[in-house]
């Protein structure tokens, strides 16, 4: 797309966002013999990821689990297309800009080891999974395997398929924190049954931050003619892995969340010799049944917004998916390890294993309102968390579960990180007196 149209400003900061890509390659290949884990504290490193970032003049952003903010780089090039698009749509949007979505395909199949002909883009993992979920034939009596910690939209999706289709929902539950990978593994392989058809699990547990060991799952899965679905909502650009070591039917993501796509972008993936037995949500042409790209079907959309995922792509390939890792990893420990030591708060995930936590978990306070610290969070210190509530979870200390959720990001400075843990401290024991 030439930039010649663009406002002078636009490409300012085009320029600036491109200067921003630079200077992560150079890190990267300056970092390349550098471990993981010994970058992971190296704050020379991570002030300059930082700095392709507009920081948040007005909060501390610790909800980055939620929707991510994007990398300047990412963000310009959104708006450079949506102007550009904007002259003439029908022209340019359809003839230029879409079709780009096969370059975003091709990219995201090479890095994480795929045929691009499994890849379809899409607008969030609630959209992908649904695909599969609705699209999936199933008989009355077929059963779904899934956890009362799944994701409440995937669970409400099967419910519907129970009224409607008459199948069934094995809903089981486990203990948190979880001691052992091999603890979520025989929890699946001890309630399969003989009409169990789909196993439904997610890669990253949005409630707890807790890591499945999937490959297992999956493989568990096809061992006994299993279908395999994966919810990576959360996992996506966040655990490091690859679609042939996962051997998965299926996997969903957002690409909002730790890819730092543009907002109301997701993933797809389908194996190909499941393509042409999955109906799609939107109806596709019969031409399309074994295409990946009847799941995109979604009528007129501004492709400005899945083209600039090849920006976030870059961006974060740069900074590596093993040291990106690991630096998520230490800024939630450094936080985990000083809530740990408050009389009554417990973190819902073994914080110091990495094959069961990654970058974010939810801390549960006997005594105190989660929602009222997040909101005194907010209020006094600026800073922002995320309440989770929901059913029992076993292994907690409370009949109703509540905790706050705290998810950073590559942008989120020790210093920040610091300054909740200091707040807790500081709020706990006051809330708790007063309760």
């Amino acid at each position: 797309m030439s930039t010649s149209f663009l406002p002078q400003v636009t490409r300012r900061n085009f320029l600036l966002g491109a200067q921003a890509v630079a200077i992560t390659a150079a890190l990267n290949k300056a970092y390349a013999g550098v471990l993981p884990e010994q970058t992971a504290d190296d704050e020379e490193f991570w002030r300059q990821i930082r700095l392709a970032y507009e920081a948040d003049p007005a909060i501390i952003n610790l909800n980055n689990g939620g929707v991510a903010p994007s990398p300047t780089v990412v963000l310009e090039e959104q708006i450079n297309e949506v102007r550009y698009g904007n002259y003439s749509p029908s022209y340019r949007m359809w003839r230029e800009l879409e079709p780009k979505i096969e370059d975003v395909r091709k990219k995201m199949a090479q890095m994480w080891d795929a045929d691009p002909e499994t890849i379809a883009i899409t607008r969030n993992a609630s959209e992908s999974l649904i695909n599969v979920q609705l699209g999936i034939t199933m008989q009355p009596g077929d059963e779904v395997l899934i956890t009362t910690q799944d994701y409440p939209r995937m669970l409400t999706t099967w419910e519907q398929r129970r009224r409607r289709d008459g199948v069934v929902i094995k809903k089981v539950d486990f203990k948190v924190p979880v001691q052992s990978p091999d603890d979520l593994v025989k929890l699946y392989r001890e309630n399969i049954g003989l009409k169990t058809k789909i196993i439904h699990v997610s890669q990253v547990c949005f409630m707890t931050g807790q890591i499945f060991p999937v490959k297992e799952i999956c493989k568990l899965a096809r061992e006994h003619n299993i279908i395999s679905i994966v919810d990576g909502a959360h996992a996506f650009a966040h655990v490091p892995f690859q679609f042939t070591d996962l051997d998965c039917d299926y996997y969903g993501a957002s690409l909002h969340k730790w890819l730092s796509a543009p907002v109301g972008t997701g993933m797809l993936y389908v194996r190909k010799d499941r393509i042409p037995q999955t109906w799609a949500l939107m109806p596709a042409n019969e031409s399309q049944d074994h295409d990946i790209r009847k799941f995109e079907e979604i009528g007129t959309h501004p492709a400005a917004m899945h083209n600039g995922i090849l920006q976030a792509l870059d961006f974060y390939k740069n900074i590596g998916a093993d040291r990106k890792f690991a630096r998520l990893r230490y800024l939630k420990s450094r936080w985990a390890e000083r809530a740990e030591k408050i009389p009554g708060v417990t973190v819902l995930v073994k914080a110091e294993d990495p094959r069961l936590s990654g970058a974010f978990a939810t801390v549960q306070f006997d005594g105190v309102d989660a929602g009222k610290l997040g909101g005194v969070l907010l209020d006094k210190y600026k800073i922002f968390t995320t309440p989770i509530g929901g059913p029992a979870v076993p292994g907690t200390k409370t009949p109703q579960f509540t905790g706050l959720r705290i998810s950073p990001n590559v942008y989120t400075s020790p210093d920040e990180i610091d300054r909740f843990a200091s707040a807790v401290e500081e709020l706990v024991p006051t809330m708790r007196k007063t309760a």
